[in-house]
């Protein structure tokens, strides 16, 4: 199933999402659903807030950028109940975008090297480090999570010019080819 992505103004955006256990019904579905979801809307990563459940739960697959970023190389992972527990490394610019937030991009600043705690969608711990992109990704996706989006981190400045924009995307003011859901 091919969920709709929720559009930047809904408040499940904004909420810290609940952990899950491995009894959460029909997780394998849901996790089959995101990929779905994900591969129909082109994102490279996809949240479960994104998609209306606030849940700690999100899905990445870089090989559509594996080509300039070799750590992408086969990088297709679920993270469930993801946590970071170390950021280092330079705090490195780059412009991002979000399919909850359509047609916008804005450069953000990020650590080029974190280390997480989550599990797979198995229920096996993993304890890693990431960089590059990768971990640009993953504290993206992770974001959602923690009801943050890449606007928040924005430059004040910026954000002060994005108002308009932002508004207008709240109230449908833009065309996608993937199913969105608009707050009500």
């Amino acid at each position: 199933m091919i969920y709709p992505v929720v559009i930047y103004g809904s408040p499940v955006l904004r909420k810290v999402a609940k952990e899950i256990d491995k009894e959460y019904a029909e997780l394998d579905k849901f996790i089959q659903d995101m990929w779905e979801t994900m591969y129909q809307s082109d994102g490279l990563g996809l949240a479960a807030p994104q998609v209306g459940k606030s849940i700690r739960l999100f899905v990445i697959d870089g090989s559509p950028l594996e080509e300039d970023n070799t750590e992408l190389k086969d990088f297709k992972k679920v993270f469930i109940n993801a946590e970071i527990v170390e950021k280092e490394g330079d705090n490195i610019t780059v412009n991002e975008g979000c399919l909850s937030i359509p047609l916008l991009r804005e450069d953000v600043v990020r650590p080029s090297k974190i280390r997480m705690e989550y599990y797979d969608e198995n229920f096996n711990f993993h304890d890693e480090w990431f960089e590059g992109m990768a971990a640009r990704v993953i504290q993206h996706e992770y974001d959602h999570t923690e009801g943050i989006l890449f606007t928040d981190k924005v430059a004040p400045i910026k954000k002060r010019l994005l108002k308009g924009k932002l508004l207008a995307i709240t109230k449908g003011k833009f065309k996608v080819d993937y199913k969105v859901k608009l707050s009500k």
